[in-house]
């Protein structure tokens, strides 16, 4: 009989008792501060000299290669070369960086270099929000900069607003892409020519669309053109308009021309994320408060569906209690930071914690992880959102714990990702292998957040508090708004009404620190290493707000286990928080934990005599059953699959083999299957790596349903021996099907014995999944009533939270059998109490 098992995780949040607080975090010195500020300076100088040295004016430097990356000339990347228009990108993202550095020499050097070399006049299609969040809203901020310094600084007084003409050419290049029947831009669009040829362009991310508003109201405002403002409001209005009315959540990825939602999952991550930073910010510097009223709105959805504790996971926008992925993004790691701008520190602490935790165990936060913190992609382009946050949250708090933390990351980025020319992107975080990449974010945020953390206001050149920063972290003024509404919104502020309220709240905010919020979750690392357990999910609404009122949430792994988070403060009251901790103890007693394998359904490829375990994939043509293909192989060139295929004749009708990394699993295949390929085989980039000690996984989708091929993975010893067969016989015919059915054919018995309940396992039904639960919430209810009867020592309020958890479980197993619940009289009655326990003791 298969036992339901879940993975336990307690996160006990803050409660109203006396506790032992940890060790307080030691007070870092200012001369260890100033220290760190020079060492970050000089970071920042190594990468930005090594762009100037070696790639200068190409768009960004390959530290690998110490040269420039150039679109059209630099072999392609897909997709994520869409950010290079061959315009000087990594110098215009960086010189407000030099401003904050106090570089005003190089910054006037670097400024004439940008008015005398820059131009946007190019056959080239770039990616419209990439372009405005870097290039606009960095020549925008030098310009305001430059002009604010001119009359204090002899190297500035020759500048008369160069860079203010050219955002402005910039910007109406932009203007086409918005030019749609819902006035929700286009994703790309052509430097020279608009959105000619683009017109099959449909699709674009709600980040994309919903992150332009602050750019182009500040360059409006600065030239007196109304039109980029107007443009901006409009895509603003369609996506309030176009969010599901009754959750107040937003999808990732819409059609522009229609308005309708192409992919519904809903997060904070990647694809959305920046459009709720712009709907705060855009009350922020403009002072129109249907943003703020929007944005509140949208938090408080994203508070009570997508927030489980410290974890951020995305739901389903539509059916907002199910989870649609299992797992978080790196990009997620800049909502702390913006709820520190809202004011709500204490989530923001839990959620840094939790990043923070993933940081220490991978010693970078990979582009994808799971809740129990396993990798998911472990690339990590040297991301800036983590160290946004940690600033935010030290300039709020003023705890040293989050200097702590950005020494850390600075020691991390210093040992293993400088590199002679630069900073090289870590292409797994398992292995640290480097990649040759480094973006121009990483000169214009990632060393600038770091400078500016270990930095004091008294040492910046530039007066924060008079500024909003971007999402790319560029400077655009307070004084744009028309109506003075906009306060700085660096300090923190609180009226009298607010301020007697939160004062009353248990525990009090004005008594809370930091490290008291953080101590408990420090227990996720090691809970959530625990044995993995065989997949038995938790669907039916009734079980999920059985828990919820207790403040348990329910999250499901990739690999198909449960997890239940515990946080007091999600609880519908106290009583029912007490009923939670009750229950979590209780099954934590009765839960074992065992290795078993994944829920993914494992496919085989049988290679002379031998069959792997390979991994599926989440799209293309699905092999089930009895299904095979037979065929021979070729290596495809390029390797990795990531622009088109050049050896078309030797891979058509054939296996064609890739490498892992550099872009989509999805976008590899989509190439192999353009050039005629009939399975794609792909090869994991990970030296050494074999599916003896790695998690079985299925690659990824990117949300289209293009792809007819099948695809499956191979981890790197298996890819080894299949690349040395195919050097001895280049005719090696390789037989792919599910794994389980191939040993059924080729080995008559799996090698474990038990292959058919091991590899495929059933996943019940939800009524025989309830029915298990019906059957463990009885036993902890014999559990209730025999600790009741044998326990003398406990209190009243104990005795009456076990026969409250008694009751709502009962009620539950009613309801779900369509049961009427009996009249009883009135809750709580003094017969469901001992016997000495009167009721105003409860």
């Amino acid at each position: 009989m298969a036992y339901y098992q879940v993975l336990l995780v307690f996160i006990l949040a803050i409660i109203c008792v006396s506790t032992e607080d940890e060790a307080a975090v030691p007070r870092m010195t200012r001369a260890e501060r100033q220290q760190l500020r020079e060492e970050s300076r000089r970071m920042f100088y190594h990468a930005y000299d090594a762009y100037m040295d070696n790639a200068y004016p190409a768009d960004e430097l390959m530290p690998l290669s110490c040269k420039g990356r150039w679109r059209g000339i630099t072999p392609s990347r897909g997709d994520m070369d869409d950010v290079l228009g061959n315009f000087s990108l990594t110098l215009v993202d960086s010189l407000d960086t030099l401003v904050v550095m106090g570089d005003f020499s190089e910054f006037s050097r670097a400024v004439r270099l940008v008015v005398r070399d820059v131009t946007f006049d190019h056959d080239i299609i770039v990616s419209v929000f990439e372009t405005n969040i870097r290039m606009l809203g960095g020549l925008l901020s030098a310009h305001v900069l430059a002009t604010r310094l001119r009359g204090e600084v002899a190297v500035l007084r020759w500048y008369n607003g160069e860079l203010l003409a050219l955002a402005e050419d910039l910007g109406r290049r932009l203007l086409p892409a918005f030019n749609t029947s819902t006035g929700i831009p286009h994703g790309r669009v052509n430097l020279r020519h608009g959105i000619r040829g683009l017109l099959e362009s449909r699709e674009t991310c709600t980040a994309c669309a919903g992150t332009m508003i602050l750019e182009m109201a500040a360059l409006s405002r600065l030239t007196g053109d109304p039109i980029f403002e107007q443009k901006a409001h409009r895509a603003m209005d369609r996506l309030w308009k176009i969010r599901h009315r009754t959750s107040d959540l937003m999808g990732t990825v819409i059609n522009i021309h229609s308005g309708d939602w192409v992919r519904k999952d809903s997060g904070v991550g990647a694809g959305i994320d920046s459009y709720y930073e712009y709907c705060l910010k855009a009350y922020i510097l403009l002072g129109d408060e249907k943003y703020l009223a929007r944005f509140n709105r949208h938090y408080n959805a994203v508070m009570k569906y997508i927030s489980r504790g410290p974890v951020m996971m995305a739901v389903h926008m539509h059916r907002p209690h199910l989870q649609s992925r299992n797992f978080m993004d790196a990009l997620l790691a800049f909502w702390p930071g913006l709820q520190v701008l809202l004011g709500d520190v204490r989530p923001a602490v839990e959620t840094h914690e939790m990043l923070y935790q993933v940081m220490q165990r991978h010693t970078f936060i990979p582009e994808a992880f799971t809740s129990d913190f396993q990798v998911h992609w472990g690339q990590h382009p040297l991301r800036p959102e983590f160290l946004e946050s940690t600033y935010f949250l030290h300039r709020a708090t003023g705890d040293d714990h989050y200097l702590h933390v950005g020494k850390t990351v600075l020691k991390a980025l210093q040992q293993y990702t400088r590199v002679p020319c630069g900073y090289a992107a870590v292409n797994d975080v398992r292995t640290r292998v480097h990649e040759d990449r480094m973006d121009s974010f990483v000169l214009a945020e990632t060393f600038k957040y770091l400078y500016m953390l270990f930095g004091e206001d008294r040492d910046l050149p530039v007066k924060l508090e008079d500024y909003v920063l971007t999402t790319e972290a560029h400077f655009l003024p307070l004084s744009l708004a028309t109506d003075g509404r906009n306060s700085s919104y660096l300090t923190l502020k609180i009226d009298d009404e607010d301020e007697d309220k939160y004062k009353k709240t248990c525990p009090s905010t004005w008594s809370l620190v930091a490290s008291r919020v953080r101590r408990p979750l420090r227990r996720m690392l090691g809970a959530a290493a625990r044995p993995p357990a065989r997949p038995r999910p938790l669907t039916d609404p009734r079980q999920l707000l059985a828990l919820a009122d207790m403040g348990i949430s329910v999250l499901t792994l990739p690999d198909g286990r449960v997890q239940l988070l515990y946080t007091t403060s999600t609880a519908k009251s106290s009583k029912d928080a007490a009923e939670g901790l009750t229950f979590m103890r209780e099954m934590s007693k009765w839960n074992t934990l065992s290795d078993m394998e994944s829920g993914v359904v494992a496919a085989g490829v049988k290679i002379n005599e031998r069959i792997f375990t390979a991994g599926p994939a989440h799209f293309g043509k699905e092999i089930t059953g009895d299904d095979r293909l037979e065929g021979t192989a070729a290596f495809a060139l390029p390797l990795d699959a990531c622009s088109e295929i050049q050896n078309k004749h030797e891979i058509v009708g054939k296996f064609a083999i890739v490498q892992r990394g550099q872009c989509t699993f999805a976008q590899k295949v989509r190439n192999l299957q353009t050039a005629g390929a009939n399975l794609a085989l792909v090869l994991d980039n990970v030296a050494g790596s074999t599916h003896e000690t790695s998690a079985l996984f299925a690659m990824s989708g990117d949300g289209n349903d293009d792809i007819d091929i099948p695809a499956v993975f191979l981890f790197s010893q298996e890819g080894t021996y299949l690349t040395e067969e195919l050097q001895k016989d280049p005719n090696l015919l390789i037989t792919v099907g599910e794994l389980k059915s191939l040993k059924r054919q080729y080995e008559d018995t799996c090698e474990d014995g038990n292959c058919e309940a091991v590899l495929h396992s059933p996943v019940p039904a939800d009524k025989e999944t309830f029915d298990h639960l019906k059957k463990v919430l009885s036993q902890l209810v014999a559990q209730f009533e025999l600790s009741l009867s044998s326990e003398d020592s406990k209190t009243c309020e104990e005795n009456a939270n076990m026969e409250e958890t008694k009751k709502k479980f009962v009620k539950v197993e009613r309801r779900v059998e369509g049961e009427n619940e009996p009249s009883t009289g009135s809750e709580g009655s003094s017969r469901d109490q001992p016997a000495d326990c009167k009721p105003d003791d409860v």
